[in-house]
């Protein structure tokens, strides 16, 4: 028999084994042989050790993840991103947490340790939640339960010191050059007196901000109001940055609804987990207005609201123009399913002017022209390791030098190629592809020009997140694929971006404290926890395979043997074990299905 994995507490024994765990049994056939009884054993301790269970109410999800959340809180103090000139800097207490050593070490460890608190907290909510029935759809007033953990979970990061980012010092000297009158499209904030006392990462003193220009007057609104007070606009830039949070909190269960996927699930994935709280309100990341703004311009559109749409879409190019791949798609959704060629560019080019329209009145009144098209065209310098072209530089350089051959050619070889095939991804999307999954194909082509750049930040998975869920991400590989990449995400940004006091020299010793709990932390949640570990074992989706180990036989047998083999062979049995789809369910009554927006 074969071993079902992330069999629930109260789930039967399995076949064969009788009593409480179904060992120690004598419960078995007459003619059952040694090699059956040692595979039921077998099966037996699977099932115990793949068997998960749930929590009993949603109580206990929700009040881990704020310890959690406070956890990350209390670590930040330490090892959090606090620039000189902030009074924080001035506290005896902050004081000693930041440059003693034992202050640093607790730091570090309860920054990392809340990290995957929450992330237990994340997972155990949804297992709660889930119904019984993996066909259906969650249950009534689920939606308000997230929505309530995602507010609970992010309060305590309201007022945390940065961590895994320091982008939005950047934010302050930016807004800083804009009222100085400079261009921050030409001009570094190295230009500025004392940037460096704001917290600016010196990658950023004479590189060129890569924002749109609405984002700019964000910034320069900010420091008009703090003035002389970074945590003031810090805090202002994170209400910000909450603003698009919440937009976000509204059209992901509408966009799913739309779509036919369970609204509550679609949050779950979106809003509760970790990485977004994070990344969006800890780290204080522009990127959650953009996205935000992003959905609410799909979701006009799936209503046939064109001009609407492009105006939303347009904000969000302002705040980050890489979201200027979403309007050929806003113009396919505005001329509406079944829609002729003629129709289909007469839109494209209404979407289009519209947006040039205001861009260009944009430039005209900032004064800065379109120095974000410069931002748009520019890939970034370098390469993160985990991207496609990273790991296809990386190989192929490694191959040259091994025949002292240069290398230095390869990176900018695979930028051009990579940008090249983004862009006919995308226009294959526009021209090819089912009219009724307009929405789908936006995706991807969104995804393309992400995964096909050199640079992939960990907050640039929160860009594609919300559109996958919206769509339907299934409840095998697919969502498997979303949790791992998490914890990878997770991982690295609580060991990459930790703030040591220098003079401590603990840098490194810091980094392999996080990675070595981040691992222990890991192996817990995906192999021991009984909770949690659901995740690694149940519904992949996949055919299953169980292997009968050969055995040896005796010297002699009472059946006359066709060969002389000792061994007998590998059994193979395949079943299916197909996961639901998360979008299977039928669409819940009262919410209309928008033309071409699946």
């Amino acid at each position: 028999m074969s071993a079902e994995a992330g069999a629930a507490e109260n789930s039967p024994a399995p076949s064969g084994a009788e009593g409480a765990v179904g060992l120690g049994t004598s419960a078995q056939p007459a003619d059952s042989g040694p090699g059956q009884r040692r595979s039921r054993k077998r099966d037996i301790w699977l099932h115990i050790l793949r068997s998960s269970t749930r929590p009993k109410s949603v109580w206990s999800p929700m009040v881990e993840g704020l310890l959690g959340s406070m956890l990350v809180l209390l670590g930040s103090f330490g090892v959090g991103w606090l620039v000189s000139v902030s009074p924080l800097s001035r506290q005896p207490w902050i004081i000693a947490f930041r440059t003693e050593t034992v202050g640093v070490v607790v730091a570090t460890i309860a920054l990392t340790l809340g990290c995957w608190v929450m992330l237990r907290a994340w997972l155990r909510l949804g297992r709660v939640l889930e119904n019984p029935d993996p066909a259906q759809q969650w249950p009534t007033r689920s939606l308000r339960t997230v929505n309530a953990a995602v507010v609970l979970w992010s309060l305590p990061q309201l007022i945390a010191i940065p961590i895994f980012s320091r982008d939005v010092f950047a934010y302050l000297n930016q807004g800083r050059l804009v009222l100085a009158g400079q261009d921050p499209y030409t001009t570094g904030v190295s230009t500025l007196d004392n940037w460096f006392q704001l917290g600016t990462d010196i990658l950023w003193a004479e590189s060129e901000t890569p924002y749109g220009p609405l984002f700019l007057w964000l910034e320069a609104a900010v420091m008009g109001i703090a003035v002389d007070s970074p945590d003031l606009a810090l805090f202002l830039f994170r209400l910000a940055c909450v603003g698009g949070v919440v937009m976000m909190m509204i059209f992901v269960p509408k966009l799913a609804r739309i779509h036919g996927i369970d609204p509550a699930r679609a949050q779950w994935i979106t809003l509760a987990n970790p990485l977004l709280i994070i990344s969006f309100i800890s780290s204080a990341h522009n990127d959650a207005i953009m996205v935000g703004f992003a959905l609410a311009g799909v979701y006009a559109a799936a209503h046939g609201r064109g001009v609407l749409a492009t105006l939303l879409v347009v904000v969000s190019i302002g705040i980050k123009p890489i979201t200027i791949v979403l309007l050929p798609f806003i113009g396919l959704l505005w001329a509406g399913p079944g829609a002729s060629w003629s129709r289909k560019f007469s839109y494209w080019f209404l979407t289009a002017g519209i947006a040039a329209a205001l861009m260009i009145t944009i430039g005209l009144i900032q004064g800065y022209g379109f120095g974000w098209l410069a931002v748009l065209a520019g890939t970034g310098t370098g390469s993160v390791f985990w991207s496609p072209i990273g790991i296809a530089d990386g190989w192929l350089g490694t191959l040259l030098r091994s025949f002292g051959l240069d290398s230095g050619w390869t990176l900018e070889v695979f930028k051009v190629a990579g940008r090249i095939l983004s862009v006919i991804v995308v226009l294959w999307l526009m021209f090819r592809g089912d009219e009724r999954f307009i929405v789908q194909r936006m995706v991807w082509a969104f995804t393309a020009l992400v995964v096909l750049s050199p640079i992939i930040q960990p907050w640039y998975l929160l860009w594609l997140l919300p559109l996958f869920a919206i769509t339907g991400i299934r409840k095998d590989w697919q969502f498997k694929w979303v949790v791992f990449t998490i914890i990878f995400f997770l991982a690295f940004g609580a060991s990459d971006q930790l703030s040591i006091y220098q003079f401590l020299r603990l840098d490194q010793q810091m980094l392999a404290l996080s990675i070595t709990v981040s691992w222990i932390c890991i192996i817990w949640l995906t192999l021991l926890d009984r909770q949690t570990r659901w995740v690694v074992w149940d519904g992949w989706g996949l055919p299953a395979v169980r292997f009968e180990w050969p055995r040896l036989r005796g010297r002699r047998s009472a059946e006359p043997r066709k060969d002389d083999d000792d061994v007998a062979p590998v059994q193979l049995t395949q079943r299916s074990t197909a996961g639901p789809v998360a979008g299977s369910a039928a669409e819940p009554e009262g919410e209309e299905t928008a033309p071409g927006a699946r």
